[in-house]
C-alpha cells in the first residue's frame, strides 16, 4: 500500500456549494491558501441546478457560474473533485488532520477539451442524476452543460470497458489506470458547508410517487424550468404529454412528526409559488393550484410576491392531502380536506408536483474523531450561539455555513457563508498574536 501524500492548508472547507464556495472564496481573497472538498464532479451545488431563484425571478445559473468560476480560477484556493473528508482529528489549537479519499474520474481534466466525442461514441446509457432521472446519460459523460469543470467524467460503475470512448478522444485524455487517492491534509481551521438532503417522497407512499409516473417532485419540476432543461417544454413523463392542470402539494416532508422531520423548510412555499409564476408564462393555458397549510413568505418582498402568483392566476387551496391516486389515462385524483370548508373533497390534476422538504445531511458528524462535532434534535449542526456567532460549532476551530445548520432560502446562505469566513478569519489571527 502506498504512502499517503501529506498536503499542507490553512483552512480546509468541505462541501463545495454555493456557501462553501463564497467562504472559500472570502477566506482566499485575505491571502490564506484554502482546500476545498467537493463530493461531486462540480462545483455549485443544488443552486447552479435551479432555474430561477425567488422573489427577482433572477437566473440562477447566471449568478452562480461566474462565481463558481472565480473560485476555480483562484491561485489560493485548491479544489478536490469526488472526494470525502474520511476522518478528521484535532491534533491541538490551530492544528487539524485530514484524511480525505479522492475517488478517479479516468479523465485528465486539464486535456478535456469537452468536445463530447466520448458521450456520442459509449454504448452505455443510464439514468441522469442532474436531470433528475428524467432523462438518460451515458456513462461517458459530461456532468451537465455549465459544470465547472466542463470536462468529461467516466461512471466506471455502469462502463463496460469497450474502449470506445478511448478511441475516439482527439487528446488522449481518458485514463482508464487512475486509482483512488489518499491524502492527509494539514490544516489550522475547518469551515464544513456540507448543505443539505431532499426529503425522500417514497417515505409517503400515500402520495403514490414511484408508482405514479405522473407524480413528480419539485426539483424535477425545476429542472424542466431551467434553461439547461432536458425538454422544450414542460411534459410529464408518463405520456410526454403537455399538462394543463398542474397541482402542487406543499409539506412533503416538512412539519410532519410521522416522517421524522417536524420542522418547517423554510423554502418550499416560496419555490413552489416561484415555479407557479414560471409554469404560467411557459404554459399560458394551464391551471396551476396550490395545496397548503400555512404560506410563510416571511422574507423581504415574499408576500409581495405571493399576492402577484395570485393575480397571475395561481389557485391557492388550503388543505390537507390525504391520498393520490391514478386513473386509467394517467391523471390523478387528489382527495384532502377543504380546511376552510371543513369538508372532505377530491379534485382531479393531470400532474402533481410534490413540494418535497430540507433534511439535514448529517454524515460529516461521523467523520470528526475524539472531539464531537455536536448535532441539534434535527440533525443539522449545533450552532454554540445563533445570534452572536453563528458559525462557531462544539469544536474549537470548526466552523459551520448554509444549510448544513438548519434550512435557509440562498441569501441567506450566502450571509451565513460571509459569518463563517470572518470568524474563522478571526480564529486564523489568534494564531499569530
Amino acid at each position: 500500500m502506498s504512502e499517503k501524500k501529506i498536503l499542507e492548508y490553512d483552512v480546509l472547507v468541505v462541501g463545495g456549494g454555493i456557501s462553501g464556495g463564497e467562504a472559500a472564496l472570502n477566506l482566499a481573497n485575505l491571502n490564506y491558501k484554502v482546500l476545498v472538498v467537493e463530493k461531486d464532479l462540480s462545483l455549485g451545488g443544488k443552486m447552479i441546478a435551479l432555474s430561477k431563484v425567488f422573489p427577482t425571478l433572477d437566473c440562477a445559473a447566471c449568478i452562480t457560474t461566474p462565481k463558481v468560476s472565480e473560485i476555480s480560477r483562484h491561485p489560493n484556493i485548491t479544489i478536490m473533485f469526488s472526494a470525502e473528508a474520511k476522518k478528521i482529528d484535532k491534533i491541538g489549537e490551530h492544528n487539524f488532520e485530514a484524511h480525505v479519499h479522492q475517488k478517479p474520474r479516468y479523465v485528465n481534466i486539464e486535456d478535456c477539451t469537452a468536445c463530447q466525442l466520448c458521450e456520442k461514441a459509449c454504448p452505455v446509457s443510464v439514468i441522469d442524476e442532474y436531470q433528475q432521472g428524467l432523462v438518460g446519460r451515458k456513462a461517458a459523460f459530461i456532468p451537465f452543460s455549465i459544470a465547472s469543470p466542463r470536462a468529461a467524467a467516466i461512471d466506471i460503475i455502469n462502463c463496460t470497458l469497450c474502449g470506445a470512448c478511448e478511441r475516439v478522444c482527439p487528446t488522449g485524455c481518458i485514463d482508464f489506470t487512475q486509482t483512488d487517492n489518499d491524502f492527509i491534509v494539514k490544516t489550522k481551521a475547518v469551515v464544513v458547508a456540507t448543505g443539505f438532503n431532499l426529503f425522500d417522497p417514497l417515505k409517503i407512499p400515500r402520495y403514490g410517487y414511484g408508482k405514479y409516473k405522473n407524480v413528480i417532485t419539485s426539483m424535477q419540476m425545476e429542472r424542466q424550468l431551467a434553461p439547461t432543461r432536458p425538454f422544450n417544454s414542460i411534459l410529464r413523463p408518463g405520456d410526454g404529454k403537455m399538462p394543463d392542470n398542474i397541482a402542487y402539494v406543499l409539506c412533503t416532508g416538512s412539519r410532519d412528526k410521522s416522517v421524522g422531520n417536524p420542522i418547517c423548510s423554510q423554502v418550499c412555499c416560496m419555490y413552489s409559488i416561484k415555479q407557479g409564476q414560471l409554469l404560467m408564462g411557459s404554459l399560458p393555458m394551464a391551471d396551476v393550484t396550490i395545496y397548503y397549510l400555512h404560506i410563510r413568505a416571511f422574507g423581504k418582498g415574499f408576500n409581495e410576491f405571493y399576492d402577484q402568483s395570485k393575480d397571475m392566476g395561481v389557485e391557492f387551496i388550503k388543505g390537507k392531502i390525504g391520498n393520490i391516486t391514478e386513473k386509467e389515462n394517467g391523471n390523478l385524483i387528489l382527495r384532502y380536506e377543504d380546511i376552510e370548508e371543513g369538508k372532505v373533497k377530491e379534485a382531479e390534476h393531470d400532474m402533481v408536483v410534490l413540494s418535497v422538504g430540507v433534511m439535514s445531511n448529517s454524515e460529516i458528524s461521523d467523520s470528526f474523531q475524539g472531539e464531537s462535532l455536536r448535532l441539534d434534535d434535527y440533525g443539522f449542526i449545533n450552532q454554540n450561539d445563533i445570534l452572536a456567532s453563528p458559525a462557531e460549532t462544539s469544536i474549537d476551530g470548526v466552523f459551520v455555513a448554509g444549510t448544513a445548520t438548519g434550512p435557509m432560502d440562498i441569501p441567506d446562505s450566502i450571509l451565513s457563508a460571509g459569518a463563517a469566513s470572518a470568524e474563522t478569519t478571526s480564529y486564523l489571527r489568534r494564531a499569530s498574536l
